[in-house]
């Protein structure tokens, strides 16, 4: 995480300072057309893209970050390792809401696929995927999981 922040932090300051050498270069010529405003021009146009790939680097990590946070939290509430706050701070969410755990694998597994699911409704192939939600939900099971497979 330190180089993310670092490189975004490099790029923004190149960033920044090729910006002043525009503005500098621009009032040196007296606002006539010069090479030397068109190089700064050049290097600002290169350092607004590394920026902009540094900020969508930061952001992608930050993303990843979130749904493994995510993920963890919800296999820990599926599985009933949270504890509740205050009061019940010894008893598990699971048994708070009632819901009985289930196994961490299946939530994985179950995780996935809903992940593979969005992934081609992305793509445009939804009508397979839906098909796939339908005929899956109507059955009861998803032939994908061993655990549906043997109800």
């Amino acid at each position: 995480m330190d180089n993310i922040v670092d490189s975004l932090n490099k790029a923004y300051e190149k960033f920044v300072i090729a910006s002043a050498e525009v503005l500098e270069s621009k009032e040196s010529a007296g606002g006539i057309k010069a090479s030397l405003t068109d190089a700064a021009l050049e290097n600002f146009k290169e350092k607004w893209e590394l920026f902009r790939v540094a900020c969508d680097q930061a952001e992608e990590f930050v993303e990843s970050v979130k749904q493994r946070i995510g993920s963890e939290c919800l296999v820990d509430e599926a599985t009933g390792l949270t504890t509740g706050g205050g009061s019940n701070s010894g008893q598990s969410v699971g048994a708070a809401t009632s819901l009985p755990p289930i196994s961490a694998v299946r939530l994985e597994q179950m995780s996935r696929a809903v992940r593979w699911l969005v992934l081609e409704l992305q793509r445009g192939s939804g009508g397979a995927a839906a098909g796939l939600v339908h005929s899956s939900s109507s059955a009861g099971f998803d032939p994908r999981f061993s655990e549906d497979s043997t109800q």
